[in-house]
């Protein structure tokens, strides 16, 4: 059975925020995306994104170009971006959809995509060389809920170890079969750890959403994950058959078999390194981080639906994403101050 705890009283007594360097320092930024970005599980999209042989999405992670692709055997793969030649890169565009293969811009080296080599000109003639010795560089890839994370390690943590806080967890909202209606990118100027530090807490919403605040409590929230990488619980939605939308109602059908409580809740978890999850009764909304440098972040939010609401007269999928589309940028000056430490006299 799972237990809550009042968000108020789920965290560590004693903790306080990081030194200001840890949000604008370029070695700090560095580390992290040597030993976070690098090393753990990335969610770089959805599946459904991928909905056909050869469509394909290019991520920036860990300071390398991965390329996501969907093989002819409608296997999903992931692989550096970099030819083996000389390591062109091989898709500019962020997304897009290949032939059969996957061909160098430069030499004209060209790959089934499934990476195997199957096209190198003029090399037939170099004494000892075998197309199998050269297939491109395959990524750890796997697939939870309809999303899909890689993981640069050479030896990474076995997904189902790193995900088992998870298992089954939101199985009730049927995520990986509901549908997009509704995708918008935008930057923030801000460090991408204040963004998920903003994500966890509601103490700000009546201030910077009171339209929020006025639909659910920003003291009604309780955890049941609140160590390690994953942290969330759930807020009350106030209003019976509500919902987290600009009309106040539910735009559309449960996205899934949901108990009673969960038709007046809405969950909230972040998702270590870089996706947020919100899971309301009628739309599930999700954030993917992108850092680009130590004061920059990248985000794509997304919502999804009931695939039967696209067939429902009156539904709206604006009335929910209007509802989110709310950019708050956090000064960054604030975090450069010498001032800001931990500690006594420091910032909490």
């Amino acid at each position: 059975m799972t237990t809550f705890v009042k968000a108020t009283q789920a965290y560590q007594q004693g903790q306080r925020t990081l030194p200001g360097r840890y949000y604008n320092a370029p070695e700090i930024w560095a580390e992290e995306r040597e030993r976070i970005f690098a090393r753990r599980w990335v969610c770089v999209g959805r599946a459904a994104e991928l909905a056909q042989p050869g469509d394909y999405a290019v991520r920036a992670v860990g300071g390398e170009s991965v390329m996501v692709v969907r093989g002819q055997d409608s296997a999903v793969r992931a692989f550096y971006n970099v030819c083996r030649h000389r390591g062109t890169r091989l898709c500019e565009t962020e997304r897009g959809r290949l032939s059969e293969t996957i061909q160098c811009p430069y030499h004209a080296w060209t790959y089934t995509l499934d990476g195997t080599l199957i096209g190198a000109p003029h090399m037939n003639e170099v004494a000892g060389f075998d197309k199998r010795d050269y297939p491109l560089h395959q990524i750890a890839l796997a697939e939870w809920e309809g999303f899909l994370f890689v993981n640069l390690a050479d030896d990474p943590e076995p997904f189902a170890r790193a995900f088992a806080p998870l298992a089954g967890r939101f199985s009730r909202f049927n995520i990986s079969s509901l549908r997009s209606g509704g995708r918008i990118d935008y930057d923030v100027q801000a460090n991408w750890k204040l963004v998920f530090q903003n994500f966890s807490e509601c103490l700000h919403c009546p201030i910077i959403h009171p339209g929020l605040a006025k639909l659910t409590p920003y003291t009604s929230g309780e955890n049941d994950l609140f160590e390690g990488p994953y942290l969330g619980g759930y807020m009350v939605i106030t209003a019976p058959g509500g919902s987290l939308t600009m009309s106040g109602r539910a735009c559309g059908p449960a996205v899934g078999d949901l108990p009673a409580e969960d038709q007046n809740r809405v969950y909230f978890y972040t998702i270590f390194p870089n996706l947020l999850l919100s899971l309301h009764p009628d739309y599930v909304m999700f954030h993917t981080l992108w850092p680009q440098s130590p004061d920059r972040t990248h985000i794509t939010c997304e919502w999804l639906f009931h695939p039967d609401a696209f067939g429902q007269p009156g539904f709206d999928p604006d009335d929910a994403v209007r509802f989110h589309h709310v950019r708050v940028a956090i000064p960054p000056r604030r975090l450069r101050a010498a001032g800001l430490r931990s500690g006594r006299r420091g910032t909490l």
